[in-house]
C-alpha cells in the first residue's frame, strides 16, 4: 500500500480557507479530491483511519474489484494505489487521524470541527462510504481466542496448500472462496441454500471445486492451544451436524457500520444514509454526499457508481461557490 507522507500538514489551520472540503478518504473521496482539483478549486481531504484507500484498502487489499468498468483483476490494494497515484499529482492536503465531530455553517463558511482541529470550507463533500466500519463477529463461544480465524485476508499466497474454509454467501464470501480454490482446498458454507452474491459468481462457484455446504451454519470450533482445528457445522432446522477440518477460517458476514455524529450534523437521513437531490446535494445548501453514504431513489452503492456521484458534487459544489461557473466544464473530447 502507498504510504501518503503528506498526513496532517502544518500551517494548515482555522485561518486558512478551502474551497471544498472532502470528509472520507475512501475510491470516491480519492477521485473526488483529484476531480476537484482538475477544476483548479482549493481542495483538502479529512479521514479517520490512518490510511487512505477506505475498504477497499484496508479490508479487501487482495480481493479482485469486480464493478471498476475496463479492469477484471484489480486488487482493493491497486485500485486505492492507482487513486493515491492520481491525488498525488496535486499539492492535496490529507489529513489522517481525524474524525469529523461537527460542521457548522457560519456565515459563507462551514467550520469543520475534528477530533484534532478545526478547519473552515466554502463547501464540503461527505463522501465517508458506510461509516466507521467492524466486521460482523463470529457469534461462536471462543471464537475470539483462535488465532486461525480471520476477517480480512493478506498476502493470500500465503495459505496455499492448506485447507481454507470461508462462512458466509455474498459477493465477497464467494469472491474470496473462488480466488482461494486456485492455491487451497476451499469449502463455503452458508445459512440459505441460495447465494446472495452475483450471478455469473455463483455459476463459477458451483463449477469450482469448491466444497458447498448449505444450508449449514457454524455451531462450535475446536481445537487448543489458540489454534482450531475443526469447525463443528449444524444443517438448519436440524440436529444433523459435520465436523470440517480447518487451517484457516475466514468469516465475511458483512460489517456493522456507524454513521457517528452524521446525526448532529442536520443532513436529512433516510435508511441511516443522507438523503440527496440530483445534484448531490443534501438538504443543507453547500454539503454534498457521494458514495455508498448516500441515499437517492434507484441508488446502487458499487464503487462504479460513486465514481460518477463525485464529479457530480464537485462540479455543483463548484457552482454553488461561484455561481458563474458552468456546472458541465469543458472536455477535451468536445474541444
Amino acid at each position: 500500500m502507498i504510504q501518503w507522507k503528506q498526513e496532517n500538514p502544518e500551517g494548515d489551520t482555522m485561518s486558512e480557507i478551502y474551497d471544498i472540503t472532502i470528509v472520507g478518504g475512501g475510491p470516491v473521496g480519492l477521485f473526488a479530491a483529484f476531480y476537484g482539483n482538475m477544476r483548479q478549486v482549493k481542495v483538502k481531504l479529512i479521514d479517520s483511519l490512518p490510511q487512505l484507500g477506505g475498504q477497499p484498502a484496508i479490508l479487501y487489499p487482495e480481493k479482485s474489484i469486480l464493478d471498476v468498468p475496463g479492469f477484471t483483476n484489480l486488487t482493493g490494494e491497486e485500485l486505492s494505489n492507482r487513486l493515491i497515484e492520481q491525488v498525488k499529482r496535486f499539492d492535496t492536503p490529507i489529513f489522517l487521524n481525524e474524525t469529523v465531530e461537527d460542521i457548522r455553517k457560519e456565515g459563507d463558511l462551514f467550520t469543520i470541527t475534528t477530533s484534532r482541529q478545526v478547519h473552515q470550507s466554502k463547501a464540503v463533500i461527505i463522501a465517508m462510504g458506510g461509516g466507521a466500519f467492524k466486521p460482523r463477529a463470529l457469534d461462536i463461544e471462543g471464537a475470539e481466542d483462535f488465532d486461525n480465524v480471520h476477517y480480512h485476508v493478506s498476502n493470500i499466497q500465503q495459505y496455499e496448500g492448506q485447507q481454507v474454509t470461508v462462512l458466509g454467501g455474498g459477493d465477497s464470501a464467494v469472491d474470496w472462496a473462488l480466488a482461494f480454490d486456485k492455491i487451497a482446498p476451499t469449502t463455503i458454507i452458508h445459512r440459505r441454500d441460495n447465494f446472495r452474491a452475483l450471478e455469473h459468481s455463483v455459476e463459477e462457484l458451483k463449477q469450482s471445486s469448491v466444497s458447498i455446504k448449505t444450508p449449514f451454519v457454524p455451531s462450535r470450533l475446536i481445537g487448543e492451544n489458540g489454534h482450531a482445528t475443526h469447525l463443528e457445522i449444524t444443517k438448519v432446522k436440524s440436529d444433523e451436524t459435520e465436523l470440517i477440518p480447518i487451517d484457516h477460517l475466514f468469516v465475511n458476514y458483512g460489517f456493522k457500520s456507524s454513521i457517528g455524529n452524521l446525526k448532529e450534523w442536520g443532513v436529512e437521513l433516510q435508511r441511516h444514509k443522507i438523503k440527496v437531490n440530483q445534484k448531490q446535494e443534501t438538504s443543507l445548501p453547500g454539503i454534498y454526499a457521494c458514495g455508498d453514504c448516500c441515499f437517492y431513489e434507484g441508488k446502487i452503492d458499487l464503487i462504479a457508481t460513486g465514481l460518477g456521484e463525485a464529479p457530480t458534487a464537485v462540479n455543483n459544489a463548484i457552482n454553488y461557490i461561484y455561481p458563474d461557473k458552468k456546472v458541465q466544464p469543458t472536455h477535451s473530447t468536445s474541444l
